[in-house]
């Protein structure tokens, strides 16, 4: 009795899921080709100047502009004829300010384009900077899906990790401080004209990032798979993304020079990336945003330390992709029943999580803060996010207790 009145309580859900699944496999999103290799960022103005901009805005952070990092490219700008403008103040979790004063430089500067060169961030606020030069509409009006009217102005990005593959995607998401809170922002028209993968420019990265960006793109990989909107293209790239994460990545934390493993990671991170923004994510994403939004946590940080959680809470629903990802990714024989290929893939990722130094827990969860969180949580994911299992306001609540560094059993 209880099942059928939960089925009847999630038909709404389900009902608004289907739609958008037939809505996602016809809708044409565009896949921005790619410059790959060691040294090709010196190479990609070349590409840029095709667009006929002479003067772009490099929307970066303070961090990478110190080390140096961007020196080869902007030497190369100004080799191909293109005068940059570096915006540098992009934080970890982009802000509704860090968009505006983008935006002013572009302006004052009379730039014709925007580069993004970065991580996630840097390039999710190049994004949604680029969409306000077109699109005059406050950040507010743009959340949600295909909120833009007009074509970006020449977009081109630069990713720097291999994890939020916001290379690939049709997304961005920003922090409105004010009411701590990350909402996403997802057009067709927010994907760049181009991207270039070059290992070089993550060869400096510290173990620990490359371990939670990496974790990042796994979870994009694999809550793309177990969603209910897996169509063959989703699966193709999700698998591919899951497998080359499962069997690198933690030979990338140790070995952070070696060019090829950073140069696969890259690839991973944008398959993943193609794969999520035609599939969308799940409540590990809804529960990260809410710790980013709230806490200010590193989304990759919050992401790999969510997924086992949200995965044992599905097992049962997605027990057969779960052992499908398992299978493709060489973790158990033929033999093996869907149950064993399930629990092996969830017991590999909490081992890639210990031998990285994940933590268990976020360490600034508050649990005098559930209540309001799981409320946000579940906005966002219901009916939005098409999960193989519905999550109702006491499951999350328990969920984040489990992550609760103040509920959390003592080792």
């Amino acid at each position: 009795m209880q099942r059928v009145l939960k089925t009847i309580q999630n038909a709404p859900y389900r009902s608004s899921q289907l739609v958008m699944k037939q809505v996602a496999q016809v809708l044409p999103l565009p896949i921005p080709p790619v410059l790959q290799g060691p040294g090709m960022v010196r190479r990609f103005p070349e590409i840029i100047a095709i667009s006929g901009v002479n003067k772009v805005l490099v929307v970066t952070d303070k961090p990478l502009y110190k080390m140096g990092l961007l020196d080869s490219f902007l030497c190369a700008l100004e080799t191909n004829g293109i005068d940059a403008i570096v915006f540098d103040k992009v934080q970890p979790n982009p802000t509704f300010e860090n968009v505006e004063d983008g935006l002013a430089l572009y302006y004052s500067s009379n730039c014709q384009g925007v580069v993004a060169f970065g991580g996630g961030s840097p390039i999710d606020c190049a994004k949604i900077i680029a969409a306000k030069v077109t699109n005059r509409k406050s950040i507010e009006k743009m959340r949600g899906l295909f909120k833009l009217t007009r074509r970006l102005p020449p977009f081109f990005a630069i990713p720097t990790t291999a994890g939020t593959g916001s290379e690939a995607t049709i997304c961005a998401v920003i922090t409105d401080l004010k009411n701590h809170e990350k909402f996403v922002i997802s057009d067709p028209k927010l994907v760049p004209l181009a991207t270039v993968f070059d290992p070089e420019l993550s060869v400096g990265l510290p173990p620990s990032l490359t371990a939670t960006t990496g974790m990042d793109a796994l979870t994009h990989a694999v809550e793309a798979y177990i969603g209910k909107y897996d169509t063959a293209f989703v699966k193709e790239k999700a698998l591919n993304a899951t497998e080359i994460i499962i069997n690198n990545l933690e030979d990338t934390y140790h070995n952070g020079q070696d060019l090829e493993l950073r140069l696969k990671m890259a690839q991973a991170s944008f398959d993943a990336g193609l794969a999520f923004t035609r599939a969308y994510v799940g409540y590990v994403h809804a529960i990260a945003h809410a710790m980013g939004g709230f806490y200010g946590v590193p989304h990759g940080l919050a992401n790999a330390i969510i997924l086992p959680y949200i995965l044992e809470f599905s097992k049962k629903a997605a027990e057969k992709k779960l052992a499908e990802l398992a299978f493709y990714a060489g973790l158990g024989e033929a033999m093996y029943d869907d149950e064993t290929l399930a629990e092996l893939f969830i017991e590999k990722i909490k081992s890639m999580n210990l031998h990285m130094g994940i933590p268990t827990t976020i360490y600034a969860l508050k649990e005098k803060d559930i209540p309001e969180l799981a409320k946000r949580i579940l906005k966002e994911g219901n009916p939005t996010y098409p999960v193989p299992r519905i999550m109702n306001y006491q499951e999350c609540c328990d969920i984040l207790r489990q992550l609760c560094p103040e509920r959390a059993p003592e080792a």
